[in-house]
């Protein structure tokens, strides 16, 4: 019988006349956005052409301290195209490793620039005018392999290859955050090849020196060619080896062959011999549209998972699909290029942070390539073999960088919760139990968790630790993360202690009230002392304090950016993150009517920001008071004020596809609370959602009559039958079939009686 009404009801949808987008779904990705800076900020997405999870990331760079390599603004020129970057990110730079530029004049210069025009960005494809010299230069990669496809507008055709060039160079050495020049080597293997490294340390994650090696291979033999090291240019040297300065090669091609000079470039974090493999087997041909053709393809069969309806506005359409473009674009997929240790597991890096996108990137990885996320998974855990401890971040094949939790162990309980096959949970366990038992040592901001001691012996980490608020919250989460999966597993003796530990957010509450609502994270010395204030500054001989009130803000005034007790959020939005026991939450809060009103101030007064993840969840918080329709309200806003089509259309960094990813969702109707196995739902933003996952099944989502009224959920059907929840389990997601809302004209009672789980379990 539910199958019979399962199979009248999909005929309904096709009565409904909701037809979905077809065909090309990779045309609506619009790289442009968050290129610019939104509300938040730069949105630090990389502009270049990528494959999905692709390890070389080529693109425009005209500014060494960008993130992405890229400013928008076309007065600044490009001085080059370099092979790796990262998408989305903050902090300082990573990659932007090994440079080629085209140039017709200034024959013996190392240093090239050019002003640009007529910029062109789809998924897998780049191009822009070098205005400078007249020369066209066009983009399209494979996995490992970038093609460049050179016009030139002028007879001199020259090309540039810097193997020391790089992002976020500091004068000063050892500069935080700095990336460091450690060698670089060239060789011109033939007359049309040439190879070399380029070998930095630091950045971001401060981590250890990484190597990219590349290989280069023309499409026409160069008629001369020059190499440097430091400064000197020497004509007809055929290697400068690694003697600590920078090196590189100016090849230079007569008008035999015509105007167009065709490279390809692979990289390696192996071996220059390894770069060439990957060129040969990558790329073997010279044509550069089949090449775009297939990154298109690999485009289209992840971005096609997911189909909206195609009375979808324009805008809308560049927006979802542009975020899922960023979404999959990290981590990154180095299987085969790990240096550090041989395994047949998969390799990934560029968890640029597991903090930033376990709320809601890897979800969305999980319902469309859910093989991708057990690969994922499966390379943390190889990576806490080797290396002792899982990443909370990694970049250049070292951790570095924990922001407040240990939250791979998050990934871990996701996966385990939501089935994932494939996985050694007994593994994953031991790695998040070493996680919150063993402490870090001398590095706690390389991996583990830093103020365990005072965690583990006090239940909360005081003023002796940095982001001792956050800390405290968030190893909390990540405890009721292990407590999911020593459970599952029949190991209760650490279920009931990290389920009990689950609960230590309640050791920084205070009850103390500010714009009236009461209790708050505030901060507590070891001896369980409330804080009031700190020591801030010294004004004309006096020493000025900053009170601790739910509203304050230690940094960066009186504090560093990374030593606050909050880290990217105050107390008003920390003390909303407890995603395992909102119940209890609001229960601290005095109930769900204050509860409401504080979400409301929260709102209303500007104290949320959607530029940070720690409040991703937090619209969503009004489901667990039976008011869904006004998780949707607020949500929505959300986005109408800090979404858009433009290149100022994300909130501030991208965060490796955090901030994409939690658009997408929300756009859908379904969020996630990340480590927990359900999705709540909310108002989606098309009448129809598709999801085609990996099993085979497909899941809709109809929101019958929506429309700019009609946007509240008066009642819904699953698989035809009544569904009173606002919620839904990933079990019935990945079992396929519909989920049908009913939108109506104003708020309904459907969710106001069947809350979300959250607690116990």
């Amino acid at each position: 019988m539910k199958r019979l009404l399962l199979i009248l009801n999909l005929l309904g949808v096709i009565a409904f006349g909701h037809s979905l987008l077809a065909g090309n779904h990779f045309q609506y990705v619009d790289p442009f956005i968050g290129t610019g800076k939104g509300k938040g900020g730069l949105g630090n997405v990389t502009i270049g052409p990528s494959c999905p999870f692709g390890m070389i990331k080529p693109g425009p760079d005209n500014n060494k301290g960008s993130n992405s390599g890229y400013l928008a603004d076309t007065l600044q020129p490009i001085y080059g195209f370099s092979q790796t970057h990262v998408s989305g990110t903050g902090g300082g730079p990573k990659y932007g490793n090994i440079t080629v530029m085209p140039f017709s004049g200034d024959l013996e210069s190392i240093l090239q620039t050019s002003l640009r025009t007529n910029e062109v960005a789809k998924a897998g494809y780049y191009s822009v005018f070098l205005k400078k010299w007249n020369i066209r230069t066009e983009i399209t990669v494979s996995p490992k392999v970038a093609f460049y496809r050179f016009v030139y507008g002028n007879k001199t055709k020259c090309l540039e290859i810097d193997a020391g060039d790089f992002l976020g160079e500091k004068p000063i050495p050892d500069s935080r955050e700095a990336q460091q020049f450690v060698g670089s080597e060239v060789r011109v293997e033939s007359d049309c090849a040439v190879s070399g490294y380029s070998r930095i340390r630091g950045g971001w994650n401060n981590g250890d020196a990484y190597t990219v090696y590349f290989y280069a291979v023309a499409d026409r033999p160069f008629v001369r060619f020059s190499t440097w090291k430091g400064t000197k240019l020497s004509n007809g040297t055929k290697v400068q080896v690694d003697t600590g300065e920078k090196t590189g090669a100016l090849l230079y091609f007569d008008d035999t062959f015509g105007d167009t000079v065709r490279l390809k470039i692979a990289i390696s974090f192996i071996s220059t011999q390894k770069a060439k493999q990957n060129l040969e087997q990558e790329v073997p041909h010279w044509n550069f549209e089949q090449l775009r053709a297939e990154t298109e393809n690999r485009w289209e069969n992840l971005l096609k998972r997911i189909e909206i309806s195609d009375d979808a506005t324009a805008d809308q359409k560049k927006m979802f699909y542009t975020a899922l473009y960023h979404t999959l674009l990290m981590p990154v997929d180095r299987t085969g290029e790990n240096p550090k240790w041989t395994s047949d597991q998969p390799y990934y890096d560029d968890f640029y942070a597991i903090w930033d996108t376990y709320r809601s990137s890897h979800p969305l990885i999980t319902l469309i390539a859910e093989s991708r996320q057990v690969d994922i998974v499966k390379a943390l855990l190889d990576i806490y073999k080797r290396d002792g401890y899982l990443p909370d971040a990694r970049s250049g094949n070292c951790n570095g960088r924990t922001q407040g939790g240990s939250n791979a162990e998050v990934l871990i309980a996701d996966a385990y919760v939501k089935g994932l096959k494939g996985i050694d949970y007994g593994l994953g366990l031991q790695a998040m139990l070493k996680d919150a038992t063993v402490p870090p040592g001398g590095n706690e901001e390389k991996e583990g968790r830093g103020g365990l001691t005072d965690y583990n012996t006090l239940g909360y980490v005081s003023d002796r630790f940095v982001r001792a608020g956050n800390r405290t919250l968030e190893y909390a989460y990540d405890d009721y993360c292990i407590a999911r999966v020593a459970k599952g597993l029949n190991r209760m003796s650490e279920y009931r202690r990290f389920l009990k530990q689950s609960n230590n957010w309640e050791n920084l509450w205070r009850d103390i009230e500010d714009h009236g609502a009461r209790g708050f994270i505030m901060p507590k010395d070891a001896s369980g002392r409330w804080i009031d204030s700190i020591p801030c500054d010294i004004v004309n001989g006096q020493r000025e304090f900053l009170l601790y009130t739910p509203t304050a803000q230690d940094w960066p005034n009186c504090l560093c950016w990374w030593c606050g007790f909050f880290y990217e959020a105050g107390s008003w939005e920390y003390s909303l993150s407890v995603p395992h026991n909102v119940p209890g939450l609001i229960e601290k809060s005095g109930g769900k009517e204050l509860f409401s009103k504080r979400l409301d101030t929260l709102f209303d007064n500007g104290f949320y920001n959607v530029g940070n993840e720690p409040s991703f969840l937090t619209s969503c918080l009004y489901h667990w008071i039976g008011r869904p329709d006004l998780s949707s309200e607020r949500t929505r806003k959300i986005i109408t004020d800090n979404y858009d089509a433009t290149s100022c259309g994300i909130p501030g960094n991208d965060d490796s596809g955090a901030m994409s990813s939690w658009l997408d969702f929300h756009m859908m109707g379904l969020y996630p609370n990340a480590g927990q196995s359900y999705y709540l739902i909310t108002s989606p933003f098309f009448r129809q959602t598709k999801m085609h996952m990996e099993n085979g099944k497909t899941f809709v989502i109809t929101a019958k009559n929506l429309s700019g009224k009609n946007r509240f959920v008066k009642s819904a059907t699953l698989n035809g039958v009544k569904y009173d929840k606002s919620w839904i389990e990933h079990a019935d997601v990945a079992a396929g079939g519909e989920l049908l809302l009913e939108m109506g004209d104003k708020p309904a009672q459907w969710g106001a009686t069947q809350l979300p789980p959250s607690g116990e379990f």
